[in-house]
């Protein structure tokens, strides 16, 4: 199967304390590669990781109308207006995709492969050190990341990977495929209001609509919304949610803390998605397609335009993260897809959740610069 079962214990690497419309051809260009699975560790000592109780039930307001952020001009990009990633409908595809399935990946090589670029992942260890030891990054907090080129077929980066963290709307997707295999087997129907407040769910990640799609799911069967959720995707794809736990649905305030996942659960699903071993792939990367206020390209400096991005960001005041696949551009006019995580997780909510968003959203794109630098040397990108 493309992910092979791999042990959830292995050792860190983090040191311790111390839209443009060329995007969119991507949906034409989908190749065949190669898959692989994960690791993890315990979080970092003497650092206490509260989990608040369950809110109360949320409330079904009509969804909020569309934000315009997107249509700001890249230079005036700060902290909230990103440039454009406009939607042009792409042709046809050039195969008929074969109807949906359940999960039976082929097998894929072995994660116990040599690596041929560690140096980026010491890179990324050194960045996140200088961090702590500058106190850009506090002693509560805890981060995670994860990298791996689909050229190569290997992992680049590996920092955290196996272990849990908060997911906040990284779930969102998650949430999503549980909806789509629901549907795929007839239980719910996607129409074009619930297609709707699909895309209200994943491009502007509004909490309302997410709340909507876990009562659809708490319809089908006697569990809540939540549990239903997690038993419809650890049932249908055991070896890609191992790290997964949904618990809640979006607490009002969007103060969603108990929901969980890991960098490597992110990536074995966005690998999926690639290879369109999901219900409804191709769908759910139009939807993850959207323009929105992504963290591994609008203001990622060492990102060029023509990036293609399909991604979900997640941010809570205990949470600043990103998950998604970035199609770069080579020279020789092929593409150059990889899947780049970055998770970091603070203890307790942040005293100033603004100012501490933002900046932890920065390292996130320093980080995914850093990324693209290297790809670029080791596959000739643009």
């Amino acid at each position: 199967m493309f992910f092979t079962q791999i042990a959830d214990s292995e050792p860190t690497t983090e040191a311790p304390m111390v839209a443009d419309p060329s995007r969119r051809t991507f949906l034409t260009r989908i190749a065949a590669l190669i898959g692989a699975t994960g690791l993890g560790l315990a979080p970092q000592s003497g650092v206490a990781w509260d989990e608040p109780p369950a809110l109360g039930s949320p409330q079904w307001p009509a969804p909020s109308p569309s934000p315009r952020y997107w249509n700001r001009p890249p230079a005036t990009y700060r902290y909230g207006n990103p440039p454009p990633r406009s939607w042009n409908r792409p042709p046809p595809r050039a195969w008929n995709p074969s109807p949906p399935r359940t999960w039976n990946p082929s097998p894929s090589p072995s994660w116990d492969q040599p690596w041929n670029t560690a140096d980026l992942n010491a890179r990324v260890e050194r960045y996140v050190a200088r961090l702590r030891q500058t106190g850009q990054l506090a002693a509560n907090e805890r981060t995670a990341w994860l990298v791996y080129d689909f050229t190569s077929g290997r992992f680049l980066v590996t920092i955290n990977a196996g272990l849990p963290y908060q997911s906040a709307s990284m779930i969102k997707p998650f949430i999503a495929l549980a909806f789509f295999n629901k549907v795929q087997e007839g239980q719910l129907s996607y129409t074009p209001f619930h297609r709707q407040r699909m895309e209200a769910m994943i491009q502007r990640s509004d909490n309302h609509a997410t709340n909507y799609f876990i009562e659809l799911l708490n319809r089908t069967s006697g569990r809540s919304g939540p549990a239903e959720a997690e038993h419809t995707l650890k049932q249908r794809y055991p070896g890609v949610f191992r790290h997964t736990r949904i618990v809640e649905s979006i607490p009002g305030g969007g103060r969603s803390y108990r929901n969980r996942a890991s960098a490597l659960d992110y990536h074995r699903f966005l690998q999926a998605l690639w290879y369109d071993q999901l219900p409804y792939s191709a769908e759910l990367r139009r939807l993850m397609y959207l323009p929105n206020r992504d963290r591994v390209y609008t203001g990622a400096a060492g990102v060029p335009r023509g990036t293609q991005v399909i991604d979900k960001t997640g941010t809570t005041a205990r949470l600043c993260g990103d998950m998604g696949i970035l199609i770069a551009q080579g020279r020789d006019g092929r593409r150059y897809p990889y899947t780049f995580i970055g998770i970091i997780e603070k203890a307790r909510p942040a005293s100033n959740y603004y100012a501490w968003k933002n900046a932890r959203g920065d390292v996130i794109r320093e980080i995914s610069s850093m990324t693209y630098d290297h790809l670029r040397q080791l596959h000739n990108l643009v």
